[in-house]
């Protein structure tokens, strides 16, 4: 365990150290409040110095917005491709959560935050750091993010696909880019599924809020088995199973990728962008060296049924950013013995997508989320499926895209 120190009252203090996004323990701790200016907090944190703040609330928020503003106004500028600008921005976030995770805040033991117009953080706190081991130094940053995935759990994400809503945990990904939960929830099952889908098993791998197993399970299939490598996701999504009365269908597995055994649909949307994430939400955007899509597509031929398949729910940001191309992909699944049946494309239609002060714009608004249908074995009559080029565009909201090679 990592203890933080610091001199209060000519007294030396001392608590538990604790960052979800394994912020390293402060060299050196000054205790900071209200008098403080913004460009001296600033200063010091740039050189590495934590502030602990025993101030007002709301006033360690404003703080945090100020020195926010100042690492902002050097923002890197475009590089001379997508994939420098990305690597840029990058690099200026991974900076930006240094410099902001230096103004700190103690929880006392029962995680109370006792600064004057502290919201009450005893649930949000024992919810995503479990029971408390005493009094505890956070970064306030990262604290504010607990608060909101605490108002998020409690008020749920709405899915039109399953008519009800899910509730997702601290650093699970939530379902808020409904494109691939329609993609899933409209897609032509495989023919032996939709022969007997009361007699089908499904895979959905790395499941994070159970939400495209509880849209598997709406479409009909008897039984899903939803795997995660993470602790957190499996108690999220067991927790969203049994809200939505799917216990009985929904088996929830791991940690792991696949579990035992073969399906008759393998499911998995894995992160799409091929790099390191900076803390625990990341993980469901950021997947360094395409670890978990290797590992869908290695291990998928071994898990299908006959004449089943697996579908692979992919943003193609990646291409447009320059960190993976089309061909790649593609020599991936061949390498696998695998086959492209179909394609189904979507737009996106997260905000972002239309930010044109987003350095990534370009890519961003090019971006095609696809579900890509494959199998294993011989192809299927007709062929295999080819990509499009990397930038082109497919204008539609969502498009059945059968192709052949």
């Amino acid at each position: 365990m990592s203890t933080i120190r610091w001199i209060e009252d000519h007294t030396q203090q001392s608590a538990r150290w604790h960052s979800e996004n394994a912020t390293p323990l402060p060299k050196r701790t000054v205790v900071a409040d209200d008098r403080v200016k913004a460009a001296d907090a600033y200063r010091l944190a740039c050189e590495g110095t934590a502030l602990l703040w025993r101030g007002d609330f709301h006033n360690a928020r404003h703080l945090l917005r100020a020195i926010g503003r100042r690492v902002d106004r050097k923002a890197p500028g475009p590089g001379s491709s997508p994939g420098e600008t990305f690597l840029r921005n990058r690099q200026h976030s991974r900076h930006r959560a240094r410099v902001l995770g230096k103004v700190l805040v103690l929880l006392d033991d029962g995680y109370t935050l006792a600064l004057r117009r502290a919201p009450d953080v005893r649930q949000a706190c024992l919810e995503a750091y479990g029971p408390p081991t005493g009094p505890t130094a956070v970064p306030l940053r990262e604290l504010l993010g607990v608060i909101g995935a605490h108002q998020w759990r409690a008020k749920g994400v709405d899915v039109p696909a399953l008519g009800s809503r899910i509730h997702p945990h601290y650093g699970v990904f939530a379902p808020v880019r409904g494109e691939y939960v329609d993609l899933v929830a409209r897609a032509p099952l495989p023919p032996a599924t939709r022969r007997a889908p009361a007699t089908s098993t499904a895979f959905d791998l790395g499941t994070g809020t159970g939400v495209l197993a509880a849209v598997l399970a709406a479409r009909g299939i008897d039984r899903i088995v939803a795997t995660d490598i993470s602790a957190r996701a499996l108690a999220c999504a067991r927790e969203n199973t049994h809200r939505l009365a799917l216990a009985d269908r929904v088996e929830v597995w791991g940690p792991g990728l696949f579990p035992e055994g073969r399906a008759d649909l393998v499911v998995c949307n894995p992160p799409w962008l091929p790099a390191r994430p900076t803390g625990p939400v990341e993980q469901g955007v950021y997947d360094p060296d395409g670890t978990m899509l290797r590992g869908f597509l290695t291990g998928l031929a071994g898990h299908l049924r006959p004449g089943g398949e697996g579908w692979l729910v992919l943003s193609d940001l990646a291409e447009h950013l320059g960190l993976r191309t089309r061909q790649e992909l593609l020599d991936a699944v061949h390498a696998a013995g695998l086959h492209v049946a179909g394609r189904i494309d979507t737009r996106p239609r997260h905000p972002r997508s239309r930010d044109v002060t987003d350095p990534l714009h370009a890519a961003r608004s090019a971006e095609t989320t696809s579900l890509w249908r494959l199998t294993a074995g011989p192809p299927r009559q007709g062929g295999a499926v080819p990509s499009p080029p990397s930038g082109s565009r497919h204008r539609q909201p969502l498009r059945y895209a059968m192709r052949t090679s």
